[in-house]
């Protein structure tokens, strides 16, 4: 069964790999599609922003590829220098998706505010989950393994998965109310939509991939922890 486990981890591993070079060759790609608006990712994260009636959420710039993300907790829109700076539409998309976090957390959409609530919970659980599965499979020396650390170990996991999975709609709806803002702001002509529709579909791609990989593993990990519950 630990060989069921390698090939499921190589396997969404190579995917990953094939998903994340799709996404980083799109956004290059968008990257050199200027937007007709002519407007800066920081500037069209501000109009989103005002458009929406949020006057509270700082837009900073940090160091970094695809490093662009919403923090609740300080309430800013960081985007990577070349999303702050650029005028293309790449920078329009990826700007309008992280404020579509923005709206989302002022309009309390009930998927994010579970998302953050789990988020300290699954700080420890994906710490620990991982370690402690590893032990109850025995990996570590602890002879055949134990039962009760390997059914810890996949509660922990499974509570990892349910985050995977929770963030899927988070990204999806993010991505949607960017789309429809930028299109109904006149920020992108239609081609220039289509393009930008692409670019968050790869990215949203990501998320979808790491979920399957998660629920794949969590699937491996309670087919041993069944088997040997009948070998007992």
């Amino acid at each position: 069964m630990t060989l069921g486990i390698l090939f499921v981890s190589v396997i969404f591993m190579v995917l990953g790999m094939v998903v994340q070079y799709r996404l980083k060759s799109k956004f290059e790609k968008y990257s050199q599609v200027p937007t007709s608006s002519g407007m800066s990712g920081a500037e069209i994260a501000q109009k989103m922003l005002h458009d929406n009636g949020i006057y509270d959420v700082k837009i900073t710039s940090v160091e970094g590829k695809l490093t662009d993300h919403y923090n609740p907790i300080d309430k800013t829109v960081n985007l990577s220098a070349d999303v702050y700076a650029g005028r293309s539409v790449s920078a329009a998309a990826v700007a309008a998706h992280e404020c579509g976090h923005a709206v989302q957390h002022a309009t309390a959409y009930s998927m994010l505010m579970l998302r953050s609530r789990m988020v300290p919970v699954v700080q420890i659980s994906s710490t620990l989950s991982q370690w402690i599965i590893i032990a109850g499979l025995g990996i570590l020396g602890f002879g055949g393994g134990n039962s009760t650390l390997l059914l810890i170990g996949i509660v922990l996991f499974a509570v990892t998965t349910l985050f995977t999975i929770v963030t899927l709609p988070v990204e999806f709806d993010a991505s949607a109310r960017a789309l429809r803002w930028l299109q109904s702001a006149n920020i992108t002509t239609s081609p220039e939509y289509q393009d930008a529709k692409d670019a968050l579909k790869w990215a949203a791609l990501t998320y979808v991939v790491a979920a399957l990989a998660s629920i794949a593993m969590l699937v491996q990990y309670i087919m041993i922890f069944l088997g040997r519950s009948r070998d007992d």
